[in-house]
């Protein structure tokens, strides 16, 4: 490797030396992970590839921090384990020689292509020899810790957004269950002061004017695409939020005029009814869909309540049928599902609540994912 190579796009000032071609056996020891169904319950975690799994009352490290790296199944998600911790077979744990930093090996292993070093041809495998004969680049200690200082305090910022953003969803959950009635009944836990009226139960068809099927503009013609039409497939449609998606695509009048898709009005629910189902978006703004929606137009009262009702009674149908395997729901079962609905000005007052609640998840969201993207991107232009 040339000598110019040896150094990073993005360094700390102060740091001019050529970073030091190593194995990693030269920088980690790598140890196995055992089983720990012998061992009693207590305070010292248990890890496995996908994270914490229980509690023993013994440490296969008690001191010494370490990396743990997957022999098996997930090999590609090395993560930092503080001791004390046991790890179980699947797992690997790599503790950190005396002349390295915990977190640049951290950073290390998360700079490498471990999925390509899969030795397997059945579930994914990983074996030591793998990961000690796989080369890094490796600094001074000095700036070894600034690397792993820097990285250490930005997952810290994206740990922050990403608990954020957690508590956003679970409280808005609550929520939902709180400032809607429950089963056999018709008020609700929480409501907002100077509304007394009973709830009705209004089938949803009873609230749509009009639905609006949609379909796909071949993909293989190009004067179909990359118009002003926004387009959306079920796979645009976020799990957390029905006030955000994810818009890649938009097609042209010719491909609205060639194909099935058809302009919905604003204003209106795009319900995912194949492969998703119980996914849902109200979207402000004019749009078009692939096949796998239907979407309802012209909602009588508030349109985001009317939404988040929905959705809420779509959730609790899956769960009640969990296990099952929904492909879908027809437009007739749709529109035949029940909904509660207060009058029309409590309606906007709690479409206006969840609305902002959504905003601020999808804030947040943005942030972690942003954060995400930082320190995929820093992580290629501050290692070699």
């Amino acid at each position: 490797m040339a000598e110019q190579a040896k150094v990073p796009a993005i360094r700390f000032a102060g740091f001019t030396d050529p970073w030091e071609q190593r194995k990693f056996s030269d920088i980690v020891n790598v140890c196995s992970g055992k089983d720990y169904k012998h061992l009693e319950e207590g305070p010292i975690p248990v890890y496995g590839t996908g994270g914490f799994m229980t509690s023993v009352d013994e440490a296969l490290s008690y001191d010494r921090d370490a990396v743990g790296i997957g022999r098996k199944g997930t090999l590609d998600k090395p993560y930092l384990l503080k001791a004390p911790f046991w790890t179980v077979d699947t797992l690997f744990y790599a503790i950190p020689k005396s002349d390295m930093d915990l977190e640049f090996v951290h950073c290390s292993f998360l700079n490498v292509d471990w999925k390509s070093k899969d030795e397997s041809t059945g579930l994914p495998s990983l074996s030591k020899e793998a990961i000690n004969e796989t080369i890094a680049l490796v600094p001074s200690f000095n700036e070894q810790s600034r690397l792993g200082d820097f990285f250490y305090n930005l997952d810290n910022l994206i740990t922050l957004h990403q608990r954020k953003y957690d508590k956003l969803v679970v409280f808005k959950k609550s929520m939902l269950e709180k400032m809607f009635p429950k089963d056999g009944e018709s008020v609700p836990e929480i409501r907002f002061a100077g509304f007394t009226d009973p709830w009705e139960q209004r089938q949803l068809g009873e609230l749509v004017t009009t639905t609006i099927g949609g379909g796909t503009p071949s993909t293989s013609n190009p004067a179909y695409w990359d118009g002003e039409i926004p387009w959306i497939q079920s796979s645009n449609v976020l799990e957390d939020t029905l006030f955000d998606v994810d818009i890649p695509k938009a097609i042209t009048q010719k491909g609205l005029e060639e194909s099935a898709a058809q302009i919905v009005p604003e204003n209106s629910i795009a319900v995912v009814t194949h492969v998703g189902v119980g996914k849902l978006i109200y979207l402000p703004f004019q749009y078009s869909t692939s096949q796998d929606f239907i979407s309802l137009c012209g909602l009588k009262g508030d349109a985001r309540y009317t939404c988040y009702a929905l959705w809420k009674r779509l959730q609790e149908d899956l769960h009640i049928v969990q296990g099952s395997a929904i492909k879908g729901i027809t437009k007739e079962d749709l529109l035949e599902k029940n909904l509660p609905m207060p009058s029309v000005e409590e309606q906007a007052q709690i479409g206006v609540l969840f609305s902002q609640l959504d905003n601020l998840i999808t804030l947040h969201q943005r942030k972690l994912e942003l954060l995400q993207n930082i320190k995929k991107s820093l992580l290629d232009k501050m290692f070699v």
